[in-house]
C-alpha cells in the first residue's frame, strides 16, 4: 500500500490541509484535488473513485472531505483502515470541522499525519499513541523542571531569611534603646512556630509581658515546600476583664512580618469540610465506574487487610433519554462479588450483560447519580497491592537514617501519589541525601511528604534517603499512601447506552481507582 496524499478539502475542492509522503510536485497534488470533486457523483454511497493514474478514498465530514490520494495498486482494506483512523484523529485536534478551525489546527494535524503515515505505509498506532507521540511529554523533563524550582525555591528562601535577620537585629537593637522590653496586650497573642505555645498569659491588667522572641523565621524547615511559612495570631478569648487594643510595636512587628512576604492569619476555627470541583456533566448520559481501596499492611512484611469496593453509577441528563439500558462486557473478575440495584432486571445482566430496569416503562431519575451496581472483593494476596512500600530506619550515633522504596505493580499506572511518613519532633527540616521524585516538610504535623507525579514503566520503582536526629524506629510509623489510577480491579467495561425501544444514546463516563485508607503500620 502506498498513500501518496492525505489531505482535507472543501465541498467546492479548495484544499485545507495536504500532507504528501512521496515525491510530488505542487502543480500535480493541486491537480488531483481539484479534480475530486467533478468525479463524485451525487446519490453514490461508495467511498472512493478511481482514475487512470490515482485512486481518491475519502469520508464526508459535515462540510468537508478527508481525502487519501493513493496508487491504483495499493490495498483497499488496508486503504479504508488508514481512512477510519484519520477520521476519529481528526475530531481530536479540531473542535469545529469548518475551514477556520482546520486552518487553525493545520500544523497539529500535518505531524499527526505523519504519525500514522510513513512513507506512505501506515504505522500500527492508535490514536491515543498518537497524542503521546506529538504531545512529546518527557518524564524528565517534568523530573528535571520540579528539580529546578525546588533550587529556586530554596533560593528565594534562604533570600527571606537574610531579610529578616537584618530585621530582627534592627527590632533587637530597637529593643535595647527602650530596655529591652516589649509591652504586648493582655488580651492577644502572637505565636511563632520556635516550639513554644502561647507566651502571653490570659490574665486582665494592663501591664505589659517581657518576652524574648527566638528565632522563628527559620526557612530551612520549608526547604523545597510547596506552601509558605504562616505566622497565626490567636483572636482574643472571650470572658476576660479588661480587654486592651493592640500596642503600637506589635503592629510595627506583624507589619514588617507581612513586608517580608510573612502570611498573618488569624486563630479561626477550620471551616468544616473541603470543597470539591465538580465538573460539569455535558453529555446527555453519564455511566461512571469508581473502585474505592483499602489497604494495610504490616511494616516488616505481610499483607494484613485487602478490600475493594466498587461502584458504578448512572447520570440522566434529559427527559427524553431517561428510558435507557446500560451494556457492558465483563473481563475476568472470578474474586469480585457484584450486586445489582433491586429494581435492576437481574435475569437481563446475567444473560445479556446489560443492566436496565425491571419496568421497562419506568425511566431513570434525572440529573441525579443513581447506583446500578456494585462489587466487593477481600483477599489476602499480597502480589494484587498496587504499590508495596519498605521502610528502614537505623540509628547511627546521633542520627537516624532512614532509607524508604517503593515498588509499583505492573498492571496500573499509578498518578499524583503521595506518601506521609511521620517524624519525632523537629524543627528543622530533615536531610535528604537522595530521592526519586519530590519532596515537603511539614512543621505543623512533623510529617515528611514524597510526592511522585506518576508512576509508570519507566519508575516502578524508586527510593528516599534521609536523615533525622536519633528516633525510635517505630516513630516512622504508620506511613500513610494516597493515590489514583484510570483502571480498575474489576474487568468490567460500558460498551454502549441504548433506549428501551432501540437506538443508541450517546454517553459519557469516567474509570478512575481512589485510596480510601492506605497504611503501612
Amino acid at each position: 500500500m502506498v498513500v501518496l496524499a492525505a489531505s482535507i478539502i472543501s465541498k467546492t475542492g479548495k484544499p485545507l490541509v495536504s500532507r504528501q509522503f512521496v515525491d510530488m510536485t505542487r502543480i500535480r497534488i493541486e491537480g488531483l484535488l481539484a479534480a475530486f470533486p467533478k468525479l463524485v457523483g451525487s446519490g453514490k454511497q461508495h467511498t472512493y473513485v478511481e482514475t487512470e493514474n490515482v485512486r481518491y478514498v475519502y469520508q464526508p465530514m459535515e462540510s468537508l472531505y478527508l481525502l487519501l490520494v493513493t496508487n491504483k495498486q495499493s490495498n483497499i482494506l488496508e486503504d479504508l483502515e488508514t481512512l477510519r483512523l484519520l477520521s476519529k484523529i481528526v475530531p481530536e485536534y479540531c473542535p469545529s470541522l469548518d475551514e477556520e478551525g482546520i486552518c487553525k489546527m493545520a500544523f497539529e494535524l500535518i505531524f499527526a499525519f505523519d504519525e500514522v503515515i510513513s512513507l506512505g505505509h501506515k504505522e500500527n498506532v492508535t490514536i491515543a499513541q498518537v497524542k503521546q507521540f506529538t504531545e512529546m511529554d518527557s518524564h524528565e523533563e517534568r523530573l528535571h523542571n520540579l528539580i529546578v524550582e525546588s533550587k529556586i525555591k530554596e533560593t528565594k528562601d534562604i533570600m527571606k531569611r537574610k531579610a529578616s535577620e537584618i530585621d530582627k537585629s534592627k527590632i533587637e537593637k530597637h529593643k535595647s534603646e527602650k530596655g529591652g522590653f516589649v509591652s504586648l496586650p493582655a488580651t492577644g497573642s502572637v505565636r511563632f512556630d520556635n516550639g513554644y505555645s502561647d507566651s502571653s498569659s490570659s490574665g486582665g491588667g494592663g501591664f505589659g509581658i517581657s518576652l524574648s522572641f527566638e528565632s522563628s523565621l527559620d526557612s530551612d524547615s520549608y526547604s523545597k515546600s510547596k506552601s509558605r511559612t504562616t505566622v497565626p495570631a490567636s483572636v482574643p478569648s472571650k470572658g476576660l476583664g479588661m480587654q486592651l487594643g493592640k500596642s503600637q510595636k506589635t503592629s510595627q512587628f506583624l507589619e514588617s512580618l507581612k513586608a517580608e512576604g510573612e502570611v498573618i492569619v488569624e486563630d479561626t476555627q477550620p471551616i468544616a469540610g473541603t470543597l470539591k470541583t465538580v465538573m460539569p456533566l455535558t453529555d446527555p448520559v453519564n455511566v461512571s465506574i469508581e473502585e474505592k481501596l483499602v489497604v494495610a499492611l504490616k511494616k516488616d512484611g505481610g499483607l494484613e487487610n485487602f478490600e475493594v469496593q466498587g461502584t458504578m453509577s448512572l447520570v440522566v441528563q434529559n427527559k427524553d433519554d431517561a428510558h435507557i439500558r446500560v451494556l457492558i462486557e465483563m473481563g475476568s473478575s472470578k474474586n469480585m462479588q457484584l450486586k445489582t440495584h433491586p429494581l435492576i432486571d437481574k435475569e437481563l445482566f446475567s444473560k445479556e450483560n446489560i443492566l436496565g430496569l425491571k419496568d421497562p416503562s419506568k425511566p431513570f431519575p434525572l440529573g441525579t447519580p443513581s447506583g446500578i451496581l456494585k462489587w466487593r472483593m477481600q483477599s489476602k494476596q499480597e502480589s494484587l497491592v498496587p504499590l508495596s512500600i519498605n521502610c528502614w530506619p537505623s540509628i547511627s550515633g546521633r542520627e537516624s537514617f532512614v532509607n524508604i522504596e517503593y515498588e509499583a505493580s505492573k498492571a496500573f499506572e499509578l498518578q499524583n501519589v503521595f506518601i506521609s511518613i511521620p517524624l519525632p519532633a523537629i524543627r528543622e527540616s530533615p536531610t535528604v541525601n537522595q530521592v526519586d521524585g519530590d519532596w515537603r516538610f511539614d512543621s505543623r504535623k512533623s510529617t515528611l511528604e514524597w510526592f511522585i507525579e506518576l508512576i509508570d514503566n519507566t519508575n516502578r520503582s524508586g527510593s528516599m534517603e534521609f536523615v533525622v536526629p536519633a528516633a525510635d524506629p517505630s516513630a516512622f510509623f504508620p506511613i500513610a499512601v494516597k493515590f489514583s489510577a484510570s483502571t480498575t480491579f474489576c474487568d468490567i467495561r460500558v460498551t454502549g447506552v441504548t433506549l428501551v425501544n432501540g437506538g443508541p444514546v450517546k454517553y459519557g463516563g469516567q474509570t478512575q481507582l481512589v485510596v480510601d485508607s492506605y497504611q503501612i503500620a
